[in-house]
């Protein structure tokens, strides 16, 4: 087994793609921390504080037996009221989350129409699940729609589920949201949103571009909080009977240590700056604006979100061009398949409060004379 292993790493390395950990070097054009909110005062004050009033740092165990904290239901409680939901659940992460609402919720007889670029902790799911799955072209309402239709003619009695990503984390796109909703309301369908990337960012008080959304019962949503709330886990939101399934059924929270009640203080302080800190979004779309100026021009896509990408197609070629820009001290990385489909290869530029107006100009003169 392990000669098996070694010898697929070897493949790795000769294809030029076995991937290895690095400590974090550059401007910040990478990471997902788009409001600037994993090292602010306020984050470290109210964990601080925790500390202070005795809050403990481990959970000691699962939701279910011993681990279930006063601070988990205080965070759920503020998540519900702030994204408008009847409930929420916090998990660990935003990958144990969607493996969990995926395997779970869906039953057996019932389908699920996934986006073809959904998230692969969705695809980890739906592979631990009862119910088919079948992919619709990206960003496409009507494929969607015609799923749902084919799969109910051939006699399909249970019950769709749409799954979208609202804003795809590598392509800076966004879902079409609301005829997605009308297509479930005419289909008795449940409609599944992961809102990992809009979280913060977009919509009222930055909850997100599914905001008018929330609180339907046909609708559920995943926020996840370690990406613009600067924290960590991930918040289910949707009706309570979905929230009190997972509970019941969801393997992978059944059977997971609780998170710590100390990020559980982190992330509701979290919700709370973004309320109360409005000019964080507003400095962030002043950064995308400039960014869109300068960046066009060297061959970045203009996304109106605050992930950009440069298309290279080959792998090879998008590799080389972030090497070279790393070298400059610009941390953008290279991406390429499985990640994205073959022959999409890019660089992904993810713009956030940690970098600057010069940053950002910089940015594009290396990429100009990289790509001369």
């Amino acid at each position: 087994m392990l000669i098996d292993h070694r010898n697929d790493l070897a493949r790795l390395s000769l294809q030029d793609r076995r991937r290895a950990l690095a400590p974090r070097r550059g401007v910040d054009f990478s990471s997902n921390d788009y409001l600037g909110l994993a090292g602010s005062a306020r984050l470290r004050g109210a964990v601080a504080a925790a500390l202070e009033r005795g809050v403990a740092v481990g959970s000691g165990g699962s939701r279910l037996l011993r681990g279930n904290a006063p601070e988990h239901e205080a965070l759920e409680t503020a998540a519900a009221r702030f994204f408008g939901t009847a409930a929420t659940l916090f998990f660990a992460s935003g990958f144990a989350a969607n493996a969990a609402l995926f395997a779970t919720l869906p039953q057996r007889g019932d389908l699920i129409v996934h986006d073809a670029l959904i998230h692969a902790s969705a695809h980890e799911g739906m592979r631990l699940g009862r119910a088919t799955f079948v992919a619709a072209a990206h960003n496409d309402a009507d494929a969607v729609e015609d799923a749902i239709v084919r799969w109910r003619r051939d006699d399909g009695r249970g019950t769709p589920w749409i799954a979208v990503e609202s804003l795809y984390s590598m392509d800076g796109d966004r879902a079409p949201l609301a005829a997605l909703a009308e297509i479930a309301d005419r289909h008795d369908a449940i409609l599944l949103i992961d809102e990992a990337h809009a979280t913060g960012v977009f919509g009222p008080d930055g909850r997100g571009l599914a905001a008018g959304l929330d609180g339907r019962e046909n609708v559920i949503t995943l926020r996840t909080c370690g990406k613009a709330l600067g924290c960590e886990g991930a918040l289910v939101c949707g009706p309570a009977v979905a929230c009190d399934f997972l509970v019941n059924r969801g393997r992978g929270f059944i059977f997971s240590t609780a998170p710590s009640p100390l990020m559980a203080c982190a992330v509701e302080e979290a919700l709370r700056i973004v309320a109360d800190e409005p000019d964080r979004r507003a400095r962030l779309w002043a950064q995308v604006a400039q960014a869109e100026t300068l960046l066009a021009p060297v061959g970045v896509g203009v996304t109106g979100s605050q992930i950009m990408t440069l298309p290279v197609g080959d792998d090879g070629a998008a590799m080389a061009i972030a090497a070279a820009v790393q070298a400059a001290g610009y941390d953008v990385r290279g991406i390429r398949p499985p990640t994205v489909p073959a022959g999409t290869a890019r660089l992904r530029i993810s713009l956030t409060l940690n970098v600057g107006e010069a940053d950002i100009a910089g940015l594009a003169d290396i990429l100009r004379e990289v790509r001369a």
